[in-house]
């Protein structure tokens, strides 16, 4: 065998034994966010808190901010679990300028307070628990708040319709992001509880 065939042997075998030592770190799970079963908009990681995969989703800048100023970030980012029923930033732009500016005014803390806590379920409900509670429940399912307060639940078609104690309703348009301590929902409007 000549010497630039032995070298090109030993060049491959060393490549090949190299290869299985790569200690690269592989990505960790991933799901794509779809809503409505359109594109795309965003992902989250099933080994992240919900605020952190809150922080990383494109269409939920104004919920990430409310929580920050209602004080809420480290009980979303806790060990416990929890079903966040989460608006888009499109939700929030259908609630007048007026309250929504309100709301983040330091003097109005304890209200942005409840009205997202009203957006928590203690414990995780993912989109099939939930559907089966409705079922269970003849068509509506009572949820009880963060804050105390009943949400209800029932079925519109194939999608999950959540009717809040102030009587507006919000449609699930992207279910089941799985989090490290709990599931998140994203809804299509703000859910206003009893003030």
């Amino acid at each position: 065998m000549s010497v630039n065939r032995q070298l090109l042997c030993a060049a491959t075998v060393a490549a090949i034994a190299l290869t299985g030592c790569d200690k690269t770190p592989k990505p960790p799970a991933t799901e794509t966010m779809k809503i409505d079963g359109g594109a795309a908009t965003g992902t989250t990681d099933a080994s992240h808190n919900i605020v952190e995969n809150l922080m990383a989703m494109p269409d939920e800048k104004t919920l990430v901010s409310a929580v920050t100023a209602a004080g809420l970030v480290e009980t979303l980012s806790g060990d416990g679990t929890f079903t966040v029923f989460a608006p888009s930033d499109a939700a929030f732009q259908q609630v007048p300028v007026v309250t929504r500016n309100g709301w983040m005014r330091p003097a109005q803390k304890d209200v942005l307070a409840g009205v997202l806590k009203y957006h928590v379920v203690p414990g995780k409900l993912t989109a099939t628990d939930l559907a089966a509670k409705i079922d269970q429940g003849g068509g509506k399912a009572v949820l009880e708040t963060l804050d105390g307060q009943d949400l209800t639940a029932s079925m519109s078609g194939d999608k999950i319709l959540l009717t809040a104690a102030g009587g507006n309703k919000a449609t699930v348009t992207a279910s089941d992001l799985d989090q490290s301590n709990g599931v998140v929902h994203v809804l299509d409007a703000v859910l206003l509880p009893k003030m």
